[in-house]
């Protein structure tokens, strides 16, 4: 049996402590965030590749359109091949101001072929309390193509989806204040014990005084110093420069669909041994054509199915895994039985089943 290479990436190294990351990194200010704005459009100038008269939405949206600028129009005498309903999203940054540019999304929502050489139209962006924050406009860029006829068609990337970089201006921005009292509140982008306890203390060790506390296992509450009362920029600039060394739990990673096994650097597995056979059946479809003599009377040409069929089971040796101190002994230890990437799935699985594997195991 053919063997494989290292198949497990490694996230981390596996013979180095956790390397130290900036609090910034794995943690956020609490009530900085980004929302997100959703709108409906229409985009125009298409070259035939809108939407049909059976997306009676899109017929209706250009009538209602016109009307509101002061052409009367007979939706029946309508057509809409060249304007496809569209979809439009964005992400508000925290800290936006009205005049600011935003990129935004542009999705079909129709049966349109493409949006390619389209331009939006003025489409209004609301949050979810149904306030308007921003508007977009201006020409589709798709990045794609698709041609065809009715017996073949030519299709790169995803023609019905674009975007416009810049394309949307901010309105309103989403008002955030500082807390009142002095006491700002971090949350981790994960909950973990360790790794609060762990900026706790090196907060405080930074500022030389006990201004932080830890919360719950996602959050840490920080009072600012009198020392640093309204300068609380620089406070929070300093803060989340700090060097924390982050715990993550011990986990697996595996994608039966493509194959890949991803393992934590704090992955652990008891001694176990481990056999795995593979089966392998091969049936070769074959069609044997009998034809008559030259001048043979009432000759035909007869053809015969044969089928054959080989199966072969690969010897499966007892390999025993010894206790694994670090990802590279396991991965050494699992490439030795030779097996193809989804057999290491299968063999993970089952060492988890049995209680030896000290890990979780995430199945994409």
């Amino acid at each position: 049996m053919k063997r494989i290479g290292l198949l497990i990436l490694l996230l981390m190294a596996v013979s180095l402590p956790a390397h130290a990351v900036r609090i910034k990194d794995v943690a956020h200010l609490d009530g900085v965030r980004t929302n997100q704005l959703v709108g409906y459009g229409l985009v125009v100038g298409l070259d035939g590749t809108g939407d049909s008269k059976s997306t009676q939405f899109t017929i209706q949206s250009l009538v209602n359109m016109l009307d509101r600028m002061g052409i009367t129009v007979n939706r029946n005498d309508v057509k809409v091949a060249n304007v496809a309903a569209v979809m439009v999203t964005a992400e508000l940054p925290p800290f936006t101001k009205p005049g600011s540019r935003v990129d935004v999304t542009i999705s079909s929502i129709g049966d349109a072929k493409s949006l390619a050489g389209g331009t939006l139209l003025l489409t209004p962006l609301q949050g979810p309390n149904g306030q308007v924050y921003a508007v977009a406009q201006g020409p589709v860029v798709v990045g794609s193509l698709s041609y065809g006829g009715k017996a073949a068609k030519v299709q790169k990337n995803h023609p019905t989806v674009g975007r416009i970089p810049e394309g949307g201006m901010v309105e309103r921005g989403v008002p955030f204040n500082l807390s009142a009292d002095g006491v700002l509140t971090w949350r981790t982008n994960g909950a973990d014990f360790t790794t609060i306890s762990r900026m706790a203390r090196a907060i405080n060790s930074h500022f030389g005084q006990t201004i932080a506390r830890p919360v719950d296992g996602a959050s840490i509450a920080v009072t600012l110093p009198k020392k640093w009362r309204g300068k609380t920029v620089d406070f929070l600039s300093e803060l989340e420069a700090i060097d924390i060394a982050p715990d993550t739990p011990a986990r697996i990673v595996v994608n039966e669909k493509t194959g890949t096994i991803v393992m934590g650097r704090d992955v652990r597995i008891d001694t176990v041994a481990v056999s795995h056979g593979n089966l392998s059946l091969i049936i070769n479809e074959e069609t044997e054509v009998s034809q008559a003599q030259p001048l043979a009377p009432g000759g035909q040409t007869v053809a015969s199915p044969k089928t054959g069929i080989e199966v072969s089971e690969g010897s499966g040796e007892l390999v025993v895994l010894p206790m694994g101190v670090s990802i590279a002994e396991i991965a050494r230890a699992l490439n030795a039985i030779g097996a193809s990437p989804r057999d290491l799935i299968a063999i993970l699985q089952a060492i988890k089943a049995s209680g030896a594997l000290h890990a979780e195991l995430v199945i994409l």
